[in-house]
């Protein structure tokens, strides 16, 4: 608990099983009262780890569902065991656990509703390892995405992130795609709806073991990044009408 809110951290899964165990030993059980993760139907034994290490919630998908897909299982479950601030944080040891205090107090003690994690503020990115050409990418999309959608956050494109309940509430992420793209139109709904958006720097690694798309999932999914902002912009200004931002 942070103060009476009940914390809960969401692990989205995929053939985490030999990264999964650090994840696990940094997560400040002081304050997180449950973790629930999903399991996209890895081919590793990721399920049994997470029963081993005592993972509160452990739910399998039977086919893989996409990375939005798991995290519409996520936050369903989070909601359902009545959070009052949910974190997603990737158990593949990417972003560090240590965080979690940080970014739940700040929606704890109601600064912001949403607070994600930014490997862009500071030098984390470049010094944890992410390729030159992701790091360029990240840079012009987030430039071109600020524009059209009227914001200045440093990155939209980090997997850390915190949300209140009335966040999660008051979006409707069930209809954004299953693919990675969920994450863009996620923040995309956020904005729209003009919950405020909190950012803290965070250093990040990238490894062996560390989940990433390659160059080619990742011109897809820029493309779809400038669409969903596209969409945004001529959704605000009455042009289009989209289920997303109902």
């Amino acid at each position: 608990m942070y103060g009476n809110k009940k914390i809960v951290v969401v692990l989205p899964a995929y053939n985490a099983a030999q990264t999964l165990p650090q994840t696990w030993s940094e997560i400040p059980f002081e304050y997180v009262d449950e973790v629930v993760l999903v399991d996209d139907a890895s081919k590793d034994n990721t399920v049994d780890v997470a029963k081993q290490l005592g993972v509160h919630h452990v739910i399998r998908h039977d086919k893989n569902k996409g990375y939005g897909g798991n995290q519409k299982t996520c936050y369903s479950k989070a909601l359902e065991l009545n959070a009052d601030i949910v974190i997603m944080l990737h158990p593949d040891y990417q972003y560090t656990p240590k965080l979690l205090v940080a970014m739940i107090s700040i929606i704890g003690n109601e600064v912001y509703p949403v607070v994600l994690g930014s490997r862009i503020l500071g030098n984390g990115a470049l010094k944890g390892g992410m390729p030159l050409y992701k790091y360029f990418f990240n840079r012009m999309l987030t430039f071109t995405q600020n524009l059209l959608v009227g914001q200045k956050l440093s990155e939209y494109h980090t997997g850390y992130r915190a949300f209140s309940k009335e966040v999660l509430k008051g979006i409707n992420f069930m209809a954004n795609s299953d693919d990675f793209v969920f994450d863009n139109q996620m923040l995309s709904q956020i904005i729209y709806k003009e919950f405020e958006i909190g950012e803290v720097t965070c250093p990040t690694k990238y490894f062996k073991e560390a989940s990433s798309i390659n160059f080619k999932r990742s011109v897809v999914y820029g493309l779809g990044c400038l669409s969903v902002s596209l969409k945004h912009r001529l959704a605000k200004m009455g042009l289009v009408k989209s289920e997303l931002y109902a």
